[in-house]
């Protein structure tokens, strides 16, 4: 059958399916009862398939628009009615199978998938081959014994070739561009050890090292797929940032007509239809109404800021009150959002320099070692002539040398660390954040949503009147303003008002309501009042005042003590905000912080840190809003609370679960902890190495007392680390604030 000429019969006559259910949910409402929904049609290929796609949708009851993407393969179907039109099934008819479009965030994570499959083999063939080891150093019979070896050496194939192309592969586009990493010895070693275990199975000899082959293979890889775990944590905070924008919005034609287009699709001076609940899709400016927007996220403005005629608009704010009509500025690529999405990649991009100290010493170390076993090799050819005593020396010099200790000495600790930071709430998503946390000598903080809960807290309230508080109350329960919120919840069990009839609320101004025949107005003193010149939320009646409400935000839980601590540990604290001037200064006041810089764009706030940066100071950047997303990516090391944005969560290195601000200087002091630990392993795998190296060269060890020499490197590396999490019994304390004076104590300061 032709692919562009599908029977289509029966197209009046299909019945509805469960997927129009699904349908109505995915479409976007363009208003007077038109919806748009966008289908991927995978089967289209040519004119006639879009001819056909487009008039047998045409002929669906409901559907007015019908419109193929041939470059995407997708369809834009508009209709009207209360339940969707039979799109998916009438598709299925005409010969074009269909789907609703779905995003690239639900892919899964194919290079994670391969490592975890490599472990897993590695895994279950270092663990047999290590209980067949067992059989045969415990004094098997020679059948046996030559049996188990060639089950092991089986075994042992299937995990290079499979588990080990992740190290071989490493190795060999190192070595083609003339480089050499940690991988090139690990390579190198492994397959020696096979091949020479393989020739004395063949040769029927007395031992094989099949086991130190594979169990080397499967711890390195346990730390290969953590470490790739981390890294795409960090990159998912860009992904975060770019969710955050509306796939597309409502765009007003010239013609007065409606359509939904994507948001890679506006272009600057179109006009967009902005519902009350939307977020702002590309840069604009207000051309027709009146609303208040939320911009804690992309500002810090504690605030909702009041938008009109010709106000702008940046990507990303959310639209809470009013509807409006925008005028795009800017194209996606060149929006609010989309520079913030920037200014984190060319952070992460400049986070590469803090590798694990192993990392950094692989240009050394390979060298080193591949040098020494080839010295070794030749030395014992030239003193004993036997090729097979002076292979399985050189062998043994690649294998005790292996980097196991080395590479455990950051990462193990970092594992201690995180566990004893989350029995106290607080979640590390870049191991080497700990490392670059205990660096730290200054700390910037975010005012609104991190210093401050982000709630307002009503001022004076005893001195109110408890009638007019109640009516205060009871408007302030109609409208969603964070300050009518604030307001109805204080006064909650006060509403003694009578019934307010004709509630009405004007975007930007407040919200009015009658009460026996009396107009009160609470909101904006210009508007709730004849020519009011009061400042604050003000309860008018007939255009006179009542009462002028003082709002002030709330201190975060344990702030106080927190920066107490931190600078009783000799850090330096700023406060870096977008909010107004008068309201840092007041958390700052209240806080005893002297430096402290308001009204900062998300880019300022980088290029403050840039300036620290310069001056040799490491910062540590706490914050909460999507305008500190920015900064959280390009400071030394970053915290938010799990109150924070999804973007803000993302792009943190450390997320603390309680609302205690306790948890930064906790977070310090068991990072402090940790980097001497860590300081402490080095020189445990130094030291292992000096003393194991020569006895290796001597020819007194055999490839599997080096395989257990190196096993016991890296036990003693683990034992130290654990110190750690010695004497915390695994009890979650329940205040950060308690748990960092503990933490402090118990580890003398790095200082």
């Amino acid at each position: 059958m032709n692919c562009c000429l599908p029977p289509v019969h029966g197209l009046a006559e299909t019945s509805t399916s469960p997927a129009t259910d699904e349908i109505k949910l995915a479409s976007r409402a363009l208003g007077h009862g038109l919806y748009q929904t966008d289908l991927s049609v995978p089967g289209v290929h040519c004119a006639g398939c879009i001819r056909t796609v487009e008039g047998g949708l045409l002929q669906v009851a409901g559907v007015e628009y019908a419109r193929v993407n041939l470059s995407t393969k997708r369809v834009s179907v508009r209709w009207r009615g209360e339940q969707a039109p039979p799109l998916l099934d009438s598709l299925e008819n005409l010969g074009f199978p269909a789907h609703l479009f779905e995003t690239e965030d639900d892919r899964t994570d194919p290079e994670l998938e391969r490592l975890i499959r490599a472990l897993a083999v590695s895994g279950f063939t270092a663990m047999n081959i290590m209980l067949l080891s067992v059989s045969v150093w415990s004094g098997a019979a020679a059948e046996t014994r030559l049996a188990f070896h060639w089950i092991s050496a089986g075994l042992a194939m299937f995990c290079l070739g499979y588990s080990g192309r992740v190290f071989f592969a490493s190795a060999w586009n190192a070595l083609r561009h003339g480089r050499t990493n940690m991988d090139v010895p690990i390579s190198v070693g492994v397959c020696l050890a096979y091949c020479l275990s393989l020739y004395d199975t063949i040769n029927d000899g007395p031992h094989a090292y099949f086991d130190a082959a594979t169990s080397l293979i499967f711890f390195l890889l346990v730390g290969r797929a953590l470490d790739h775990v981390m890294r795409e944590k960090a990159r998912s905070a860009v992904r975060g940032l770019t969710r955050l924008l509306p796939r597309g919005a409502v765009v007003l034609g010239d013609d007065g007509g409606r359509a939904f287009l994507p948001v890679g699709d506006i272009q600057p001076g179109m006009r967009i239809l902005l519902a009350a609940g939307d977020r702002v899709p590309v840069d604009g400016t207000v051309e027709k109404g009146c609303s208040e927007l939320d911009c804690a996220l992309a500002t810090g403005e504690s605030a909702p800021r009041l938008v009109e005629p010709g106000s702008s608009l940046r990507a990303g704010t959310l639209n809470l009150t009013g509807a409006l009509t925008v005028v795009a500025t800017a194209r996606a690529e060149q929006s609010f959002l989309a520079e913030m999405v920037r200014l984190m990649e060319a952070a992460e991009g400049g986070r590469a320099r803090y590798r694990r100290l192993a990392d950094r010493m692989a240009r050394l170390y390979s060298p080193i070692v591949h040098a020494t076993a080839l010295f070794v090799f030749i030395g014992w050819m030239a003193l004993t002539g036997d090729w097979h005593r002076a292979t399985s020396i050189a062998i043994v010099v690649l294998i005790i040398t292996c980097p196991c200790a080395l590479g455990l000495a950051v990462p193990i600790v970092q594992v201690m660390a995180a566990r004893r930071l989350f029995e106290n709430g607080i979640m590390v998503k870049d191991g080497s954040a700990i490392e670059r946390l205990a660096e730290i000598d200054t700390v910037a903080f975010d005012k609104t949503g991190t210093l401050t809960s982000g709630n307002s807290r009503l001022v004076d309230a005893p001195s109110f009147d408890r009638e007019t508080l109640a009516i205060a109350a009871s408007l302030g329960s109609h409208s969603k303003h964070p300050r009518s919120r604030a307001l109805a919840a204080f006064a909650d069990g006060q509403r003694g008002a009578a019934e307010i009839t004709g509630i009405r609320e004007e975007a930007g101004c407040g919200i009015e309501g009658r009460i026996g025949g009396k107009l009160y107005r609470l909101g904006r003193a210009d508007w709730a009042l004849a020519g009011g010149m009061a400042s604050g939320t003000v309860l008018g009646c007939d255009d006179h005042e009542l009462v002028t409400f003082q709002f002030e935000e709330q201190l975060r839980g344990g702030a106080l003590v927190a920066v107490q601590s931190l600078l009783d540990a000799g850090i330096d604290l700023q406060i870096l905000s977008g909010d107004v001037p008068s309201a840092v200064e007041d958390v700052a006041s209240s806080l005893g912080l002297k430096t402290y810089m308001a009204e900062l764009l998300p880019g300022e706030k980088v290029q403050r840190l840039a300036e620290l940066a310069q001056q040799g100071r490491k910062v540590l950047m706490v914050g909460d809003g999507l305008n500190d997303a920015p900064s959280l990516a390009a400071a030394h090391v970053s915290m938010a609370p799990v109150t924070a944005a999804d973007i803000g969560r993302n792009a943190a290195d450390l997320v603390f679960l309680h609302d205690d601000l306790g948890a930064v200087p906790l977070a310090l002091a068991v990072a402090r902890a940790a980097n001497r630990l860590v300081r402490q392993n080095f020189v445990l795998a130094i030291v292992y190495n000096a003393i194991a190296l020569p006895v290796a060269i001597t020819g007194h060890v055999t490839p599997l007392i080096a395989a257990l020499s190196m096993s016991a490197s890296s036990l003693a590396v683990i034992l130290n680390a654990l110190r750690l999490t010695a004497g915390n019994g695994g009890r979650r304390r329940e205040h950060s604030v308690v748990a960092a004076r503990s933490e402090t104590e118990r580890w003398a300061p790095a200082r």
